[in-house]
């Protein structure tokens, strides 16, 4: 009763500052749409989207890997082996993090020119590449505090970072010409990078002051680093697979619309209308089972290391449930209230034809998300990037191939296939992991 209570709490915790972030973070892409424009948001998905294999590379799997291992440890009563298995991701995470840094600072201008295309994205890569290494050492404590299950005060960090990106950006956007997209971009990544060093700073500090307000029990843990690197490197060589594919089609997707027909400007446009825009309001709903899976992760772990399989079916069961039901309502309501919301939000009647025709995607987005969270927490994390590297490189051939001939019609398809192949293939791999013929006895956690 009392972990269960702690889940229910946790997840009310996160939800709610998630679902706070989330408002904000919506109404901060409005008013940036429209001091920017489309074929502004456009451009910044495509720096964010090199960006985001950049990151990518700077975490190489550390967040998982730190939340795994201080599971196990805290499952084995081990709060010593917890902190200590903290301190070898960080030094993990400190190398990869300098690493990627160095790396996307001093190419910036050849990935720029040569790999995106577009000179104006080079200032703003230069910009992102200081944020890494902050990245990377965030997310190791990230991944302490969720398999600890004391979420609240870096929920509380979390928020307090955006909202200093969102006030950063606001005043740096004020100082650059209206119109000018290179630099509005850089404003916008700038801004990112110093509430993420700013972020980091405040989140070490809530871990050491949990580190001596807690009792230090059980015995030194042994071969830390070995398991990190068992756990971490395996999705992390996944990670940068499917990151680069998904990099590549990012970047494929307005040279291909091109291709098809569409202007510079309008390829921009639709891809950041879409990327953008429409996914935003379509994930928005999504918030409290991103939370929920991230809470599966040390849970499952748990109950995996103390051999509870039966209580493992239970969960997974009951939770599959009740999100298809909860993403099909959300997804009828959006699909009705597509005008409305595009027009109240966005002030435009554009994006509502988007929302509406990826409303009845949710359901399978939403199950996914959940599946991905099991898998992960019974250690099928590579498992998962492998499905996720097989899905990343036939979209790439698809957007190659398709996009030219049939245009927005096959991006849209592109984009429903993704998901429903992920899926298929997440669910099929859970039901083989957790012995189907017993999942029908599923009840609440």
């Amino acid at each position: 009763m009392q972990n269960r209570s702690k889940f229910v709490y946790n997840t009310v915790i996160l939800t709610a500052s998630d679902l706070v972030m989330r408002c904000i973070g919506m109404a901060f892409q409005v008013w940036l749409a429209g001091c920017i424009g489309s074929a502004g948001i456009g451009l910044f998905q495509l720096v964010m989207s090199v960006g985001g294999f950049a990151m990518t590379f700077a975490i190489s799997g550390v967040r998982f890997g730190t939340t795994r291992l201080v599971s196990e440890e805290l499952g084995r009563g081990s709060t010593r082996g917890a902190v200590s298995a903290v301190w070898r991701c960080v030094v993990y995470a400190l190398g990869f993090g300098l690493t990627a840094c160095a790396f996307l600072f001093s190419k910036a201008e050849v990935i720029g020119f040569l790999w995106v295309g577009d000179a104006r994205t080079v200032l703003s890569l230069r910009i992102m590449a200081l944020e890494l290494p902050f990245v990377a050492l965030s997310s190791v404590l990230s991944g302490y505090f969720t398999a600890c299950g004391r979420v609240t005060k870096p929920a509380i960090v979390h928020l307090l970072e955006q909202l200093l990106c969102v006030t950063l950006t606001a005043i740096f956007l004020f100082l650059v010409p209206k119109g000018d997209v290179e630099y509005s971009c850089a404003c916008v990544t700038l801004a990112g990078t110093v509430s993420d060093a700013v972020s980091f700073l405040l989140m070490l500090a809530v871990f050491l002051h949990d580190v001596h307000t807690h009792p230090r029990t059980g015995t030194k843990a042994e071969r830390l680093m070995p398991r990190l690197l068992g756990i971490s490197l395996p999705l992390a060589i996944s990670a940068y697979t499917r990151s680069g594919l998904s990099t590549l089609q990012n970047m494929l997707i307005p040279t291909q619309l091109r291709a098809f027909g569409m202007t510079a400007a309008q390829a921009l446009s639709v891809y950041g209308a879409i990327h953008g825009m429409a996914f935003t309001v379509i994930c928005f709903p999504a918030c409290i089972l991103q939370v929920v899976a991230e809470l599966l992760v040390p849970k499952l772990t748990e109950l995996q290391v103390q051999g509870r399989m039966e209580r493992i079916r239970q969960v997974c069961a009951f939770l599959l449930a009740k999100t298809l039901l909860y993403a099909s309502v959300a997804a009828v309501a959006l699909f009705f209230a597509a005008d409305w919301v595009s027009e109240h939000i966005y002030k435009t009647d554009d994006v509502a034809f988007y929302i509406r025709v990826l409303a009845p995607l949710m359901p399978v987005m939403f199950s996914d998300i959940v599946v991905d969270g099991c898998l992960k927490g019974l250690g099928e994390h590579v498992w998962c990037m492998g499905v996720n590297i097989l899905e990343s490189a036939v979209s790439v051939v698809l957007v190659y191939t398709l996009l030219p001939r049939l245009g927005l019609a096959a991006f849209i398809f592109i984009l429903y296939f993704d998901e429903m192949f992920n899926f298929l293939l997440s669910i099929s791999r859970l039901v083989q992991v957790t012995k189907p013929e017993s999942m029908s006895a599923a009840v609440p956690i």
